[in-house]
């Protein structure tokens, strides 16, 4: 456990530093509105949409930061005003920036992030996109027929045979994997793999691994023919997507404002799902892919 938890500092201490250098590097400048994202395929997609979206209907020039890293990485961007706005979940930044305890009414979690944000942060939170995109523990299709697994509680006592495989972030959030194990009373074989998010399913269908924390957003989900195991006690809070942007950018140009108001429920998670299956499973251009979505929704 010791060598495990002084990996997880390591990578995370590496994980900061590329940030770090993405932040002063990868932009180069010019633009009115720098928008960001995380660091895996659906955030790729959702800042692409965010940055066309500005493009599309106001006259200002958007700076694109794909990639920036995880939540703190993003979130201390625009807090500090590198980045203008990126879009994020609501139950992520509820329990790990505002480190308050998960709740399940989804209402409830999006109003006391707004005022959150808004007075300790100058951040305003609008609405969601339509979708909620929450931690999806997935095991292969053929193991969950194996041992007729539906959920999470009948899972457990098959896990002591199993090798979870897990990104730094989920290891490291309070919503993530010591209060799922605790809950659910789990254990594993071995101390799980720290992977990057892009390799886990790869793991998974290869046999390196047996369970992993995906998102049930995932396009690699139905295609692989995976099994997302119900969250049958309510561990995981609500997970909307949701635009972040700090105030100050919206006063200096209030069309952002409107701009960003029609993608307001536009978005369900089959949709995202397929935008995520286009990129990842047919490896379509993300512009590209963004562009036909927007052109689809009338946007």
């Amino acid at each position: 456990m010791k060598r495990f938890l002084g990996f997880l500092v390591l990578g995370l201490v590496l994980i900061l530093a590329i940030a770090s250098c993405n932040l002063t590097s990868s932009g180069g400048g010019g633009g009115d509105i720098v928008v960001a994202s995380k660091d895996f395929t659906e955030q790729d997609i959702l800042g692409e949409l965010l940055a066309q979206q500005i493009e599309a209907t106001t006259k200002l020039k958007v700076e694109r930061k794909p990639r920036l890293g995880g939540l703190f990485v993003c979130h201390n961007a625009i807090v500090a005003g590198k980045v203008d706005a990126y879009i994020d979940y609501t139950g992520t930044v509820y329990t790990s920036i505002l480190k308050q305890k998960s709740i399940s009414s989804a209402r409830e979690v999006f109003d006391k992030l707004k005022a959150a944000y808004a007075q300790q942060f100058k951040l305003e939170v609008m609405p969601p996109l339509g979708y909620e995109s929450t931690f999806a523990m997935t095991i292969r299709g053929e193991d969950a027929k194996k041992y007729n697994l539906t959920n999470l509680s009948d899972a457990a006592k098959y896990t002591p045979q199993w090798r979870g495989g897990f990104g730094y972030e989920f290891v490291e959030r309070p919503d993530g994997l010591a209060g799922l194990v605790k809950t659910y009373n789990l254990r594993f074989r071995e101390p799980p793999k720290l992977m990057s998010l892009d390799l886990i399913y790869r793991a998974l269908t290869q046999g390196l691994v047996d369970i992993v924390a995906g998102s049930s957003t995932d396009g690699q989900i139905a295609r692989l023919g995976l099994v997302v195991l119900k969250d049958s006690l309510g561990y995981f809070p609500p997970y909307e997507a949701v635009p972040i942007v700090r105030q100050e950018t919206l006063q200096k140009y209030p069309e952002l404002k409107a701009a960003i108001s029609q993608l307001i429920g536009k978005i369900t998670a089959e949709e995202i799902q397929k935008l995520n299956s286009l990129v990842e499973g047919e490896l379509r251009d993300v512009k590209e892919v963004v562009r036909e979505f927007r052109k689809s929704q009338g946007l």
